[in-house]
C-alpha cells in the first residue's frame, strides 16, 4: 500500500565528517516515515570531502551551502533548493520517530497555523549528568522543562525539529547569518529572530508545538561537561541580545521573562526539595546549575547588549529581508 504524501520537504543540514554515522541515520529515518515527503535535502556546509561522500553514499538530493559558512546559510540552500509547501528541517545529529513527519506537518490545512515545533528528546551517549537540569536542555539542543505537554500556540519551535510554510521565506526572508550555528560554535536563536520576524508580520497566525512530533537527538558525552555547559549559556545570551536587537525587546524576550520568572525558580526549588527530601544530592547540583546557567545568559545578553553594534554582521539578501525564491 503506498504511503499517503504530503507537499513537504526535508532538509538535512551537516558540516563534519565526524558526524557520518548519525548523518545515516537521520537520513534513513526519514525514509522511514509513515507519511512520505516529497524530497530530502542534504546540504553540506563548505566541506568538499564531505560532500562527495554524501553524494555517493546517500539517497536523497545533495546539494553544498550556496551561502556563508553556518547553519543559516545552509538552511536557506536547503530552502531555495526546496520544492515543497512545506519546509521540514532536522539535525544531522538526530533520528526522527516514524510518525514523526505526520504530526509534525498534521496541521498543513489549517491557514493560520504557519509552522510548528516537535519534540527533541535527549539521547545522551554516556548517561545524563546528574547535576544536569531538564529545565536547561535547550542547551544540548532538545526540549526543555517549561514547554508545553500537550500541542500549543508557542512563539518560536526548536531548529532541530521543525516545519515552516515556504510563504514564509517568500515574504520575509530566510534565516539570519551571525546568530546562528558555525561548526561547533555554540550560537543559536536564528529559529527564533525568523518565527518572531513572522509573526510580527503576520499576528493573527501562530506556530505550534507538537510533542508528539518526536525525535531522538544524540548527545555526546562532551556536551554533559561543566565547560560546555557555560559556554553555551554565555552564547545563548549573546544571540538573545541579537535577536533583541533585530526584532525589538519586548517581542524578542516574551517567553524567556516567564522562563526566567516561573521555570527556573520552580527548578531551583525541585532540586532543593530532591536533595532534602528525597536524599538525592545531586538535586543541589542541579538547583546549582540552574543559578549559574542563568548567571552566564545573562552575562552573555549583557555583553551583546553593549557590543551589538560592532558585533553584528551585515544581512545578505537572503536573510531577514528579500525573500526567498526556489532553486530553478
Amino acid at each position: 500500500m503506498a504511503l499517503e504524501q504530503r507537499d513537504v520537504s526535508v532538509v538535512i543540514c551537516c558540516y563534519t565528517e565526524d558526524r557520518w554515522d548519525d548523518l545515516v541515520r537521520a537520513v534513513e529515518s526519514v525514509g522511514m516515515q509513515t507519511v512520505a515527503c516529497r524530497e530530502l535535502i542534504v546540504v553540506v556546509d563548505h566541506n568538499p570531502s564531505l560532500y562527495e561522500r554524501a553524494r555517493a553514499g546517500l539517497d536523497c538530493i545533495v546539494v553544498e551551502n550556496a551561502e556563508g559558512k553556518g547553519l543559516s546559510g545552509a538552511r536557506n540552500t536547503g530552502i531555495a533548493t526546496a520544492q515543497g509547501a512545506l519546509v521540514a528541517f532536522l539535525d544531522d545529529d538526530a533520528a526522527a520517530a516514524p510518525d514523526w513527519l505526520h504530526w509534525l506537518t498534521d496541521w498543513h490545512e489549517d491557514v493560520r497555523v504557519i509552522g510548528a515545533g516537535g519534540m527533541l528528546e535527549p539521547w545522551w551517549v554516556s548517561g545524563a549528568p546528574r547535576w544536569f537540569p531538564e529545565e536547561f536542555n535547550w542547551v544540548v539542543g532538545c526540549s526543555y522543562r517549561g514547554l508545553p505537554e500537550t500541542t500549543r500556540v508557542i512563539r518560536n519551535p526548536l531548529g532541530g525539529s521543525m516545519c515552516i510554510r515556504r510563504e514564509v521565506f517568500e515574504t520575509i526572508g530566510g534565516f539570519r547569518a551571525g546568530i546562528g550555528r558555525e561548526g561547533t560554535r555554540p550560537f543559536g536563536c536564528e529559529e527564533t529572530e525568523l518565527a518572531i520576524r513572522a509573526r510580527q508580520r503576520w499576528p493573527e497566525r501562530v506556530f505550534l508545538y507538537e510533542p508528539r512530533a518526536i525525535v531522538r537527538h544524540r548527545v555526546p558525552s562532551g556536551r554533559g561537561k561543566w565547560s560546555y555547559f557555560h559556554a553555551r549559556c554565555y552564547a545563548e545570551g549573546l544571540s538573545k541580545a541579537y535577536v533583541a536587537h533585530f526584532v525589538g525587546a519586548r517581542d524578542g524576550l516574551a517567553s524567556e521573562r516567564t522562563y526566567t520568572m516561573k521555570t527556573l525558580p520552580e527548578g531551583v526549588v525541585r532540586g532543593v526539595a530532591d536533595a532534602l527530601l528525597h536524599r538525592d544530592v545531586a538535586g543541589l547540583g542541579r538547583a546549582g546549575a540552574i543559578v549559574v546557567g542563568l548567571a552566564y545568559t545573562t552575562a552573555g545578553y549583557v555583553v551583546g547588549k553593549v557590543t551589538r553594534q560592532t558585533a553584528i554582521p551585515a544581512v545578505s539578501s537572503s536573510q531577514g529581508g528579500a525573500p526567498l525564491s526556489s532553486a530553478a
